[in-house]
């Protein structure tokens, strides 16, 4: 088995002789047959293949390949960004008339796609502390619950979630658990081994790493076995009279069916789909991830620790301090680093929060996060507006919350350029 750094540099494509030493670009809507009938097996899914890139594509396919061996996973997809992938995760075995536990300390948009977008859709979503003990915990589940999601590394709280809490809860219920493991990677934490079922990553940050291409990723882990839950996944284990009633779960196993029924149903009738131009780039940043992963760890845990020592300072969020909260979790799931984002408040509140983002001079205010240049964001006015204040502070976001972003360049400048910035409230 290969290593993660070697998986990161070699794993999906693999060329044969003659063959592109790069991963090619494929940018081919459609594909040729010579008989109709040919066609019609892969329609029946009787055959892999391709012949319409809304579906599949072979640029894709390497990439997600790629991303499965990196997670250790039976099968992946991409999708068009991360917000896709988290709803294609969920909306593949809930729908109208199902329910779905899931962390409240969760990225804002994903937040409102569930409590909101798909709340319109017929599917409810339980909201629970990431801390809950285990009893408030099961208490969260009802007998149409479908799934359990949650984030590795919460954004933008850097709240480090049970993993195995939760998967535990999940599996006594008969249910699955979605992780989204964005800011953590597969290079410094694999959901999969710690009991998750299915892995999602919004590819536009770490993974990608350059701020270039908007993308999304699905991994399965292959080892839940619908079969044994049939009464509540029907999806995948009743007949799909579109495809002929085809039964996916028998079809393609606990390695296939989660992702085949995902791509033919999901991505056949909705189509977002990650451009196999973006693909490729998203591969461009997968090569350099394991390098990226520990520059970016090594400088936000030094930036931590000056916020930690400023008198401008009300506290810092970030599970490498040995006094954060989330300290052991972080020594338990991410013991080769947690990512480059951080949190932290600014004494005098809001205000002073925003007074100080105009002061920083290298760091810009950007929505984005986790690629190789340094940014901030104030998420209280920027990705998790549309909150109140009590689903603001359910969701572990202050309104003097920095979001600060710590990208691969150098520690000293970025020091230097935060110190300004919040010498300037005296």
């Amino acid at each position: 088995m290969k290593r993660i750094e070697t998986t990161c540099v070699h794993g999906g494509y693999v060329p044969g002789n003659g063959e592109p030493r790069q991963l090619p670009i494929i940018q081919s809507t459609t594909f040729k047959y010579d008989t109709s009938e040919d066609m019609a097996k892969l329609f029946d899914l009787e055959a892999s293949g391709y012949f319409y890139s809304r579906l599949q594509n072979p640029t894709n396919d390497n990439v997600a390949a790629k991303i499965a061996q990196l997670e250790g996973g039976a099968a992946a997809m991409l999708t068009s960004s991360g917000q896709a992938a988290n709803f294609f995760a969920v909306f593949n075995i809930a729908t109208a008339g199902d329910h779905v536990v899931a962390s409240s300390t969760i990225y804002g948009g994903t937040y409102n796609l569930f409590a909101v977008t798909m709340k319109k859709m017929g599917v409810e979503f339980t909201f629970v502390a990431p801390d809950c003990s285990e009893e408030e915990l099961n208490a969260a589940f009802k007998p149409n619950t479908k799934a359990v999601f949650g984030e590795t590394i919460a954004n933008p709280a850097v709240i480090v979630l049970d993993i195995e809490k939760f998967a535990k809860a999940a599996h006594a219920h008969g249910v699955p658990l979605i992780i989204d493991n964005t800011f953590a990677t597969p290079v410094n934490c694999r959901p999969i081994e710690w009991g998750a079922d299915i892995v999602t990553h919004s590819t536009t940050k770490y993974m990608d790493g350059h701020g270039s291409a908007v993308g999304g990723a699905i991994v399965d882990s292959g080892k839940f076995d619908w079969l044994a839950h049939a009464d509540k996944f029907p999806g995948l284990c009743e007949p799909d009279e579109s495809y002929h009633g085809i039964v996916y779960a028998k079809k393609f196993g606990k390695e296939g069916a989660y992702i085949t029924k995902a791509t033919a149903q999901l991505m056949r009738d909705l189509g977002s789909i990650q451009s196999p131009q973006n693909a490729f780039i998203l591969n461009l940043g997968l090569e350099s991830l394991h390098v990226r992963m520990q520059r970016h760890c090594e400088n936000a845990q030094k930036m931590a620790e000056f916020l930690h020592g400023h008198k401008n300072v009300a506290w810092v969020t970030y599970c490498g301090l040995k006094d954060d909260k989330c300290y052991e979790l972080g020594q338990k799931y991410l013991k080769n680093g947690s990512c480059g984002v951080l949190s932290f408040g600014v004494k005098g509140g809001r205000k002073a929060a925003e007074e100080v983002m105009k002061h920083f001079k290298l760091i810009p205010i950007e929505t984005h996060v986790a690629d190789a240049r340094s940014c901030c964001l104030h998420p209280a006015s920027a990705t998790h507006r549309q909150m109140n204040d009590e689903e603001l502070l359910a969701a572990g976001v202050k309104p003097e919350l920095i979001r600060l972003s710590v990208g691969i360049e150098n520690i000293d400048d970025l020091i230097e350029d935060v110190k300004q910035a919040l010498d300037a409230l005296n």
